[in-house]
């Protein structure tokens, strides 16, 4: 790296880990130093929480748009849906009706702890995915499969080492912290800062600050957890590019050779419209893109306190060696 940028990459760190007091934190988001005029600003504390899924239901297939009646519907059942404090303690299974807010058993949290959407987009999309028009992801049959056996693995324990657990599980890339980014359960929170060369994107989920040059200069050739990714403006837009990922995104069907753009404008002093496009030969039959509506919130970005090599793994570890479980249908 250069001294120049890494003058530059220290200057912005340094403004995104400023203390909540500082004016980066102000109730009205982050602004931009010192951005040329004719640079779109896109910086905010935004979030993306939202109850529209990633890809259509099956029971909304022919459906890309629901009415406002239809909506709040479909808000109603999922918020009961998902509530946990209406889950069974015991088996985990949905009881309508039925309390747990002070009994523990086996759910990993009561409703409390969640932060999900509450509803749906304001354009009451049925699905976050806009491309193909089904809305739905176009996995290979081959990934489909493989992620069948994949996640029953998961399921039931195995780990015969701890790169056998998820990306989640380590501590590395958060399921909804991208890149790219996608609304879950909780901390669905993002801080953007624009600099002179720079761009710095935070998200609260597993606080991860991807420090991105925008400008001239192409990717390096060292694989990195998030990619390498380079920025530019495009009208109203900048635009990423991010390639050369270590592993896995943290989609589900992304390999290492995922070439991913990302396209933030603002689309109202209260909105940053965020679409993304994923291309990956290996687990896709076509390139695909999503659009999230980032809405502006007030901050600060708080820690999430999980980091690689955390106690919870150990406790995953110590599970999988009682369990003894073995690979579902031979996968090893």
């Amino acid at each position: 790296m250069t001294t120049r940028r890494l003058a530059g990459s220290l200057a912005i760190l340094a403004l995104v880990l400023a203390p909540a007091a500082a004016p980066a934190q102000a109730p009205d988001g982050p602004k931009a130093t010192a951005l040329p005029a004719e640079y779109p600003d896109v910086s905010g504390v935004f979030t993306f929480r939202t109850l529209t899924p990633l890809q259509r239901p099956d029971a909304l297939a022919d459906q890309a748009t629901l009415s406002a009646e239809e909506a709040a519907a479909f808000d109603a059942s999922e918020r009961t849906r998902l509530n946990r404090d209406l889950f069974d303690p015991e088996s985990g299974a949905p009881s309508a009706g039925y309390q747990s807010r002070a009994e523990g058993g086996v759910l990993s949290y009561n409703e409390f702890w969640y932060e999900r959407g509450i509803e749906l987009t304001s354009d009451k999309r049925t699905s976050l995915v806009v491309d193909p028009p089904s809305g739905r992801i176009p996995y290979t049959a081959e990934f489909v499969e493989a992620n069948r056996i994949r996640r029953l693995n998961l399921r039931n324990g195995f780990a015969d080492h701890y790169t056998d657990r998820s990306l989640g599980d380590r501590c590395l890339m958060g399921s909804n912290s991208g890149p790219p980014m996608r609304p879950g359960s909780y901390n669905n929170n993002v801080m953007i800062l624009q600099a002179p060369g720079y761009v710095a994107i935070l998200n609260e989920h597993i606080h991860n600050t991807r420090i991105i040059p925008v400008g001239d200069g192409g990717h390096g050739d060292i694989p990195q957890w998030v990619g390498d990714s380079r920025g530019r403006y495009e009208g109203d837009s900048l635009v990423i590019e991010t390639r050369n990922f270590r592993q896995a995104t943290n989609f589900s069907g992304s390999s290492k050779d995922t070439q991913l753009v990302e396209r933030f404008t603002r689309i109202d002093p209260d909105t940053v419209m965020y679409e993304f496009t994923i291309d990956d030969p290996n687990n896709y039959t076509r390139p695909w893109t999503a659009a999230i509506p980032f809405r502006r919130t007030d901050g600060p970005i708080f820690e999430y306190a999980c980091h690689e090599g955390n106690y919870g793994l150990y406790g995953i570890m110590a599970g999988a060696r009682r369990l003894n479980t073995q690979p579902v249908e031979g996968t090893r």
